[in-house]
């Protein structure tokens, strides 16, 4: 049934907000036919909690729909913690000599803060999470799928660039508790 606002549930009327509806598919596969086209090859794939975040994120499914509780220190949590994440996951790549904007970035926009403080504690050039914010610009926050889309305008980047592009990129994605998940991706895209 429909449950209307109340003041009670603050937290309702930004769930609503931020998160909408959208479905995407993705096909993975370990040995393509000649005639599929990869774009990226998954090279290494984490996932870590982070203590104490238990309550940041938080997600029930009830009869009324999913109603998401936010924490407002999610943008802050995420900021406290991603450079070490990321930085264990680019020394899966192999190159030491590799730096945050030596690389490309898919990341689930979850909303504008969670961006900005991305971008600013890594010090990643504007263009890094142009494709994130395109998406949460379209589509909205759709959930998990969203990281689907910005995959989607990140491979569209990528065939533009062609040998220019970068060869090593991340996929980062945030989840309840405060899961980082995390990608370690090789673009294989050509124009």
């Amino acid at each position: 049934g429909f449950r209307p606002p109340n003041k009670a549930r603050p937290y309702d009327l930004v769930g609503a907000a931020l998160f909408g509806d959208g479905a995407a598919a993705v096909i993975i596969g370990a040995d393509p036919l000649p005639s599929e086209s990869p774009f990226m090859e998954l090279h290494y794939a984490v996932q870590q909690f982070v203590p104490g975040t238990q309550t940041v994120i938080d997600g029930r499914l009830t009869e009324e729909g999913i109603n998401f509780k936010l924490g407002r220190d999610l943008p802050q949590k995420i900021e406290e913690n991603i450079e070490e994440f990321c930085k264990k996951l680019m020394g899966k790549a192999g190159d030491d000599s590799m730096e945050f904007n030596d690389m490309f970035w898919t990341v689930h926009p979850g909303g504008p803060a969670i961006l900005n403080r991305l971008e600013t504690k890594l010090k990643l050039g504007r263009e890094k999470l142009e494709c994130s914010r395109r998406a949460l610009v379209d589509y909205g926050n759709v959930s998990s799928n969203t990281i689907l889309y910005v995959m989607e305008y990140m491979r569209d980047e990528l065939k533009k660039k062609g040998d220019g592009a970068q060869e090593w990129g991340l996929g980062l994605a945030f989840g309840p508790g405060i899961t980082f998940e995390g990608l370690l991706l090789r673009s294989l895209a050509s124009p």
